[in-house]
């Protein structure tokens, strides 16, 4: 469930780095050095790494082949 539920999130933010949202009119401010959709776009990538790398640490994964 709760692996589900870090995937899920892992979409979510791919859906928000994408400036698909932003009208071409509207004003670009600087955040850290960069354009804002360039920031927002970073932070949603950090925020899937490690939602991913959290969604790896729930998933079980047998040490021994059991097929034979």
């Amino acid at each position: 469930m709760i692996r589900r539920a870090l995937l899920l999130g892992i979409g979510l933010l791919y859906l928000l780095s994408v400036p698909w949202y932003r009208s071409a009119d509207s004003p670009v401010e600087i955040v850290f050095g960069l354009p804002d959709w360039v920031a927002v776009a970073i932070a949603c990538y950090v925020g899937v790494a490690v939602l991913n790398a959290l969604a790896w640490l729930r998933t079980e994964i047998p040490d021994e082949d059991d097929s034979g």
